[in-house]
């Protein structure tokens, strides 16, 4: 296997290197101008604010989800306290009727009222 040696390589005898140096520096082909780079950092900015939009707008939708989850837990908390309190109105009204003190109760013979 052979290898040629191209234009685009240049060995350290041509530029006069030193020790501990690249003994192959690359030359690119292609030359770009002022304008081309600048296209081309706008591109790049471009496609990174891209990248931060999608990324911003997905932690948004995230916010939206939490936040009706949250409001879904406040209306159960609601209704819970609601149970809870219907449900020691009825135990308490049960609790009063099988009482010794209401079986001991008498109903009264007469019952009169004041008039004005």
């Amino acid at each position: 296997m052979s290898y040629q040696r191209t234009q685009n390589y240049n060995n350290r005898r041509q530029k006069n290197w030193s020790r501990n140096q690249n003994t192959v520096a690359y030359t690119s082909a292609i030359k770009l101008g002022p304008v081309a780079h600048t296209v081309l950092v706008a591109l790049m900015i471009t496609v990174l604010g891209l990248i931060y939009l999608t990324q911003a707008t997905r932690a948004t939708s995230y916010d939206y989800a939490t936040q009706k989850i949250d409001s879904q837990i406040a209306e159960l908390n609601t209704q819970k306290n609601d149970l809870q309190i219907e449900n020691a109105r009825l135990t308490a009204l049960e609790t009063v009727k099988s009482s010794s003190v209401a079986s001991a109760m008498t109903t009264p013979a007469t019952t009169d009222y004041i008039q004005q």
